[in-house]
Formats: structure tokens, sequence, C-alpha cells
């Protein structure tokens, strides 16, 4: 399949102050960001934090109130401006796909290629359906698919006309959680292959991390931390990001640069900090052993296991609670006494 070269860093889509209010509600409240071209972007939050908003304002679907948005280097809106979607050169999958149940595969990856040469429009159908994995399944209806296969010809469609960027609103949330696993991998690797720029909508934390190459978090109407999955699990800016991605313990701390004195003993901190302090541990990043009662008083409140790992809650001597996670071999009693030691520096945010 034929790809346009892509130049290095060059921003695929950009985002300046976006605003969009319906009645008394923001939206969105100054949305920024940018993103280079055959990067793949998760748009991340909880419900009503304006991320659907943002991809409908992408896609032309929503006028903004204000800001400018440019999409492969064109500005498609700002003041005084509003490019349709139609001529935005933008490819969407809905969450629930949106295939015509009327005709064939075929016929649904070559609807919107009109514009195309007949030659062409031909040749294009059977370069994504290959893509996607379908290829001899030109024939088949949308109802004799599975959903997975359905999720592909959604995506064929959308990467038909060669747009400059896709946008994906929730595009698994349909699929059981075991497959969802597998088709987003497949996904990932298509929309790669493919050289795409895209931009996932989603809730699911799992889902962000381990599909993009970066996490845009969305708070409250804004972006409040855009980073790749590590950085941004590793080092949320916030309390607020650090509390929304993942599993968190948080510990009272006095911090007097890089050393933090906590309940646990002296933990470093990856970002000086100076005064009172809230302290990120992932449960992770606890261990915990077997202690004398006599000696220790942290103890075993809880136990969760999920096969993989397992989830034990431990009441420190404190009185406050933390979340240790350890492998499935590890075996604990309820209200057995236990050492605690933290690994690694830690994140502190000042009170």
């Amino acid at each position: 399949m034929n790809q346009q070269p892509r130049v290095p860093n060059e921003i695929g889509v950009k985002l300046d102050n976006v605003t969009k209010r319906f009645g008394a509600v923001g939206a969105a409240n100054g949305v920024s960001f940018g993103l280079e071209q055959g990067h793949l972007l998760a748009l991340l939050g909880p419900s009503g934090c304006g991320k659907t908003t943002t991809l409908r304002l992408i896609a032309g679907f929503e006028r903004a109130d204000e800001g400018r948005i440019e999409i492969g280097g064109q500005l498609v809106a700002g003041p005084r401006q509003h490019r349709p979607p139609e001529k935005r050169r933008v490819g969407m999958v809905f969450q629930e796909y949106a295939l015509f149940p009327h005709v064939n595969v075929w016929q649904n990856v070559d609807f919107g290629l009109e514009k195309f040469e007949k030659s062409r429009r031909r040749q294009r159908v059977g370069e994504v359906l290959d893509l996607v994995g379908l290829a001899g399944l030109g024939e088949r209806m949308p109802h004799e698919l599975s959903g997975g296969q359905q999720q592909r010809v959604a995506l064929a469609r959308a990467l038909a006309p060669e747009p400059d960027l896709i946008l994906l609103d929730e595009p698994f949330s349909n699929l059981d959680a075991g497959l969802r696993v597998r088709v987003r991998a497949e996904v990932r690797a298509i929309l790669k292959q493919a050289g795409a720029t895209a931009i996932f909508v989603t809730h699911d934390q799992e889902e962000a991390l381990s599909l993009v190459d970066e996490v845009a978090v969305m708070l409250n109407g804004r972006v409040c931390q855009m980073a790749s999955p590590q950085k941004l699990y590793r080092q949320p800016v916030s309390r607020d990001v650090a509390t929304f991605i993942g599993d968190a313990n948080f510990l009272p701390g006095e911090s007097r640069g890089r050393q933090i004195e906590t309940l646990l003993g002296t933990l470093e901190s990856q970002v000086p900090v100076d005064g009172p302090v809230d302290v990120l541990v992932r449960p992770e990043n606890i261990e915990i052993s077997p202690a004398p009662s006599a000696t220790h008083v942290h103890r075993v409140r809880q136990q969760l296991f999920f096969g993989h790992d397992q989830l034990i809650t431990v009441q420190l001597a404190s009185g406050e609670a933390i979340d240790v996670r350890l492998g499935p071999a590890y075996t604990f009693a309820i209200n057995q006494p236990v050492t605690v030691r933290v690994r690694g520096p830690v994140m502190a945010y000042p009170r």
C-alpha cells in the first residue's frame, strides 16, 4: 500500500484555547494541545469532562465559540471561520460503527470515495480491506461479521479517503472484555502501518495507556496533562491527575528538597518540593513482609485475589490504610503484622 511520506515532527492537529459552551455550561474550557503526524493520542477523562465535545469540535460537528483548530497545517476553525466536516479531511469511527446494514462490506468501504476515479476507487477499497485483514470478505453483509470484524470495516471506511486525521469515539465499548484487548491491539497496528494520525476518546485508563503514543487527561473541560503513557503514570502533574490515572495511595509528609519524611520513613522525591506535601505511592511500589507482632503494628486487613496479581489492604500504625499490589504467589493472613517498605522515588504535591 502506497503511503504519502510523512514530514518528521510536523503537526497533524493543533488546538489553541478552544472553547465551547452550551448555555451556561462550559464543555470545552480553553482546550490546547498539538499532535504530531503519525502519532496516536487518547483523550482520557471521566464522563462530562469535555472529551467528546472536543472530538466533535475537531470533526466540525460543533462550532467553537473561541480558539483555533488546525488539521494538517490548515486552519479549519477560528475567528469567523468554520470549515464544515466534509471539508476537513477527517475520518470518523463511531461507537456504534454506523455501518450501512443494507450494503456489503465492499460498498461500505467504497462510500465516500466518489471523488476518486473509478479504477482508483476499486484499488483503494482493495488496499484498505487488505490492510485491516478483511481481504476476500468484501461481499459479506455487516450482520454476517463478528464485532471485531465490523470494527475493522468501520476503520477501513475511515481510512479509505486518505484523511489527514482519524477520530475514534469510544470505538471498543461495544466489544466484550476479551475481544476488546485483541481488537485494540489490531487497530493500533493497522493505524501505525497506515501512518495515520489518530485521536481516540475513551474513559478506560487501561485502554488509553496501552493503545497510544500520548495521553491527554481532560478534567473539567481542560487538558490537565499530555504525555506519554509511561510519564503520565509515573509523573502526574497534580494530585487530581494522579488520582484519576491508576490506583493511588497518598501519605502526608514534610518535604525538604528531594527528601520527604513520612509515616513509612524517609522517601526520595522525583521533583524537589518544600513544605507539607501529599505523597503519591503506587500500590506496586510497596513491599510488605511478615513481621513479629511485638515489633510491628502495620496489619493486613483485606485481600483481593485476581489471578495474575492481588491487592492487599494494609492498615498502618497511624490508622491510615494503603493498598499493596503483589504477585499471585504471596500469602498473607488477615490481621497478620507486616513490615512496609516503599521502592523507588515518589511524586509529592504541595498541600
